[in-house]
This record gives C-alpha cells, sequence and structure tokens, in this order.
C-alpha cells in the first residue's frame, strides 16, 4: 500500500517549495525560494536541471503552450527553459516592495493562483492572486499572513486555502467558469505539536495532502470530517510541499527546507533541504498546466 519515503535528490534546499508534476513532459518542476533557482528533475534519467534566476521565486507551473510560469518577488513572468529567458507578465503588488510571491498553482480552467507573504512575515499583509487566462490579474483574498497551500476538489465544486500561521485549511466553494471563489469555510484545525500546514495537494477521492512545516511529515486528510487519516513520516524537519507525480500518479514527491534550523535540529535532520518521494496505493490529482 505504501512506501517509506526515500531522498530522491540531497539538495541541502534553504527553501525548497512548489513541487509541480508536468504530465505531458513527465517531469517534476520545483524550486529553492532562497537559493532562487527554479528545478527540472527527470525521474527517468535522475538528472536535475537547476535554472538560476535573478530575484525569490515562490512557485512555478507549467505553460500549455510551453515553458513555465512562475511567480517571483516582482510578480509574475514566463520562463523558458531552454534559453532561461524571464518574462514579464504583471506584477500586482509592485507597490509593495516588502513583500514576495510564495505558493500557487493552476486551477482545473488553467488559470494561475498564486498568493503573496512579506519577507518578515507581517500579520495580514499577504493576498491570493489569479493570474487569467487573459493576462489580466484579480485579487481574491486579502488579509492573508503566509498564503500557503492550494487544492481544487475532483469535482471543481471547492477550492482550499492555507494560510500558514492560522493553522486550518479554509474551503471555498468554486465556481469553475467564472473563477469566482466565496462563503469560506474553515475545514481543517492542526492541533499543537504538529507544526504549521504548508503547501498541499489533493488525491482522486478528494482527500487532502499537507506538509507539516516543523512537523517532520505529510498528512492525509478528509476535509469534509476534518479528520486526519493518515501520517508520512519524512526526514526532515521542515516539510514544504507535495504532489503526486510518476506516470501513475502513484508518486508523493515532497520537497523540504533548512531555514531557521538549529545545529542541533540538523543533526537529528542531516538529509533536510532535499527532495523526497513516497510511492502510494493512492492515485493523486493531476497538476493543471496554465493556459494563457
Amino acid at each position: 500500500m505504501m512506501g517509506k519515503a526515500e531522498l530522491v535528490i540531497p539538495a541541502k534546499a534553504d527553501l525548497g517549495e512548489g513541487p509541480c508534476w508536468d504530465k505531458q513532459k513527465g517531469v517534476l518542476y520545483w524550486v529553492n525560494i532562497l537559493g532562487k533557482t527554479v528545478n527540472r528533475y527527470d525521474p527517468e534519467t535522475k538528472e536535475n536541471k537547476e535554472i538560476q534566476v535573478d530575484q525569490l521565486v515562490g512557485t512555478v507551473v507549467p505553460r500549455k503552450s510551453g515553458g513555465v510560469v512562475v511567480a517571483m518577488e516582482k510578480g509574475f513572468y514566463f520562463l523558458d527553459l531552454d534559453t532561461e529567458k524571464l518574462t514579464p507578465i504583471t506584477d500586482p503588488e509592485n507597490h509593495l516592495p516588502e513583500n514576495r510571491f510564495n505558493d500557487g498553482k493552476c486551477d482545473p480552467y488553467g488559470r494561475f493562483w498564486a498568493g503573496t507573504m512579506s519577507l518578515s512575515e507581517e500579520q495580514g499583509r499577504g493576498s491570493l492572486y489569479c493570474l487569467h487566462t487573459d493576462l489580466k490579474v484579480e485579487k481574491k483574498v486579502g488579509d492573508l499572513t503566509i498564503s500557503n497551500g492550494l487544492a481544487w476538489s475532483p469535482d471543481h465544486k471547492f477550492m482550499y486555502l492555507i494560510d500558514t500561521p492560522t493553522k486550518k485549511v479554509t474551503r471555498f466553494d468554486y465556481d469553475e467558469e467564472t473563477g469566482k471563489i466565496a462563503n469560506p469555510v474553515a475545514v481543517i484545525q492542526f492541533k499543537e505539536g504538529e507544526g504549521a500546514p504548508d503547501g498541499m495537494t489533493i488525491d482522486e477521492e478528494g482527500m487532502l495532502w499537507i506538509a507539516h512545516w516543523g512537523g517532520a511529515r505529510v498528512s492525509r486528510w478528509n476535509p469534509e470530517t476534518g479528520e486526519q487519516l493518515l501520517s508520512i513520516p519524512i526526514p526532515a524537519l521542515n516539510v514544504t510541499s507535495c504532489t503526486f507525480g510518476d506516470s501513475d500518479l502513484k508518486t508523493l514527491y515532497i520537497t523540504t527546507a533548512r531555514k531557521n534550523m538549529t545545529e542541533e535540529q540538523l543533526r537529528e535532520y542531516p538529509l533536510t533541504g532535499g527532495l523526497f518521494k513516497v510511492r502510494l496505493g493512492i492515485r493523486g490529482s493531476v497538476n493543471y498546466s496554465y493556459e494563457g
């Protein structure tokens, strides 16, 4: 049913994040936010290509017409993976130079949603934005502190969002046609001692998979009941995000981060900062591509 977490890349990343499976190309994208790199990992060749960019990079998604889209310190950009050229799209927070983009994902309709936070993690300074397929950007949620994990239910009726310091997952009613969200309700609450919820993904049964920052694990939850169904230990203290990959979507890829760890913690979790994977008997949902 379920394998054990194994190390894929001993990256020792300060802030490994944003794993995203490109089904068309059979590769995994992920970022090192503080290292300012976008990575393309090919499980067939075991090769990890690292592209250095000029600013903090929060998240990456595949683009249907080729290349990827990234949300960075200074807004949204197209990135050509061959030439490594960045093309700016829009920066909805150019009036907030102390903010950066953090986690993000594409919705079933091919819009790119990404949230922001202040570099000092100041309360309520972040927002969630949606980059529509016509390249127009719209603010969707305000007053967030660390805008993080996103997921859409398999029937496309709900969107889930994590604001890390609240230790909650919030569910919104979601309209696929318009991209409108409404009626936020908290459906999952982390308890003391579990760490804080960071990135997340969803499986084909509609159960959420959440990375535990400071909790050395990923867990599976039922958003209908708020109940934790599974917990998988990861040999890294700060687990940042997870996504399903490989041709059958039954491998969970997991990013981790060394940021803010003490010498003692690094001795206890020396593999922290690596990219991990776990084979599961459960199939994940696909990562959508940007249609713009």
